[in-house]
């Protein structure tokens, strides 16, 4: 039986945008958790995606939060948790629906969103390195033109 020799890809998997795709996300999923890691405090990038989107859209449900981030709401729901016990973000019933929580970023939470784009900002220099300013560009409008036509 012929040895499997690590890192090689097979031939009809080369240059096929899926597999390419596939090994980018993990390389990137892998940068992230490092990052997040070494640098976040505990915390991870859904934390970040909550804290960035309610510090850009502002006060939401958790069940908004889910839709508008793709986190599922189970995870919105202990993400939040943990955002809430660090007292990065507020929650409080909605007056017009008392079984709905609004979530809302705190100063700290605001604070901290901004240390949390500095890991980011690392984290994407890392990813991005291999590239130069106009491949980057290039890139990142091609990706977005790729996500953009998802149905």
């Amino acid at each position: 039986m012929p040895r499997h020799e690590s890192g090689r890809t097979p031939a009809r998997l080369q240059g096929r945008a899926t597999w390419l795709v596939s090994r980018a996300y993990l390389r990137s999923s892998g940068l992230l958790g490092a990052g997040f890691e070494s640098h976040g405090g505990g915390l991870r990038s859904y934390h970040y995606r909550l804290l960035a989107a309610l510090e850009e859209w502002g006060p939401a449900s958790q069940a908004d939060l889910g839709r508008k981030t793709g986190i599922d709401r189970s995870d919105v729901t202990a993400a939040l948790t943990r955002l809430e016990s660090i007292d990065l973000v507020e929650r409080s019933a909605d007056p017009a629906h008392k079984r709905r929580n609004i979530v809302t970023i705190t100063p700290a939470g605001v604070e901290r969103l901004l240390e949390l784009d500095k890991v980011i900002d690392g984290i994407q220099e890392e990813f991005l390195a291999p590239l130069t300013p106009a491949q980057r560009r290039q890139f990142i409008t091609l990706l977005t033109r790729l996500t953009d036509a998802q149905p």
